[in-house]
């Protein structure tokens, strides 16, 4: 196998562990197709989903976090209070302040440790990814629990059909720990502010409490511009990821894209010219788009259908609303 390349630190970091929560509530496309005036079919040939999971009304990011850490924690190795650090990726919790964070250290018993949210949609859980290494290889923690969380269900107009149909609830977690070879590649990430739009609420929380008349505020995107950015400028930031790490597609285990869309998926597959060896994330048609959880879920599962991937390279991309994206070659735990 390939060896990454990564800053010279003396000190690398690796995923040491990962663990996945999947509602047991699982909603069709028959389920949701009256309100939008569509089809199974339509949304299986333009999305490549046949179900999603959706989480109830008892069940939020916190109880889903807390259940895809303590497996995560579990299959590290570890115990609630070897972690030194929690950052949670998500844009559903229902409170601004405090974090989801801050509150999910408390239902782990980890003690004080730091804890803090990251808002940056569907790429959230490469960003954690990235601030997790950079916290391990300075030395700061040895242990970071990073986990994508989302409960979309509760931000979805059933009449959109723009983006309503797409997206289902879950969460993903791994933790970084110190490791005394490089199992994670260096980050590519950033944003594109100027399609801050292109996916969007529909209006702000102060209008909705400001004005009788404003709705409460749901997703919406613009599915065309998305699909275009998504396919042709995400491709040079997965083939660079691929660069910073000092690996080619070929050395490559798996491809765990975000699960946005198959179209998606296929397209930057084909333009990464992946070899038929690498295994490829398609978590998407049985449990939607999770947002920040799509990436550790599909990687959840790709691991536990695949044994034998573990170990393995794997490129993971995430990219979505702000416009953000981030990127990095990992080795598999």
């Amino acid at each position: 196998m390939a060896t990454l390349t990564t800053a010279e630190t003396g000190r690398f970091s690796r995923i040491a562990g990962i663990g996945g929560y999947r509602s047991e509530l699982v909603v069709t496309n028959d389920d949701l197709v009256e309100p939008i005036d569509s089809s199974d079919e339509w949304i299986r040939q333009r999305t490549g989903i046949v179900t999603r999971h959706r989480a109830g009304a008892d069940v939020g990011v916190l109880e889903m976090s807390e259940e895809a850490a303590n497996e995560a924690i579990a299959n590290a190795g570890l115990k609630p209070q070897d972690i030194g650090g929690i950052i949670i990726a998500t844009v559903t919790f229902g409170t601004p302040t405090p974090s989801a964070a801050a509150a999910l250290s408390a239902r782990l018993g980890t003690g004080p440790v730091p804890a803090w949210d990251i808002s940056a949609a569907c790429a959230g859980y490469c960003y954690g990814i990235a601030q997790a290494d950079a916290l391990v290889r300075s030395g700061t923690m040895d242990n970071v629990l990073v986990i994508g969380a989302e409960k979309l269900s509760d931000f979805v107009d059933p009449t959109d059909r723009s983006i309503s149909f797409l997206l289902g609830d879950g969460a993903g977690a791994v933790v970084v720990s110190a490791s005394d070879t490089p199992g994670i590649g260096k980050s590519v990430w950033g944003s594109k502010g100027e399609n801050w739009e292109t996916i969007r609420m529909t209006n702000s929380f102060l209008d909705f409490k400001t004005d009788p008349e404003a709705p409460f505020p749901t997703l919406r995107q613009d599915g065309p511009s998305v699909f275009r950015w998504a396919v042709w400028e995400m491709a040079e930031v997965a083939k660079e990821a691929l660069e910073a790490a000092g690996v080619t597609a070929e050395d490559l285990g798996a491809f765990v894209p975000h699960q946005a869309n198959m179209r998606i998926i296929d397209e930057l597959a084909k333009q990464l010219k992946l070899p038929e060896s690498v295994a490829i994330a398609q978590d998407i048609a049985d449990n939607g788009n999770t947002s920040a959880a799509s990436i550790p879920l599909a990687t959840e599962r790709l691991l536990r259908e695949n044994p034998d991937l573990h170990g393995t390279l794997a490129l993971q991309i995430g990219f979505g609303a702000g416009l953000v994206y981030g990127a990095q070659v990992v080795v598999l735990p």
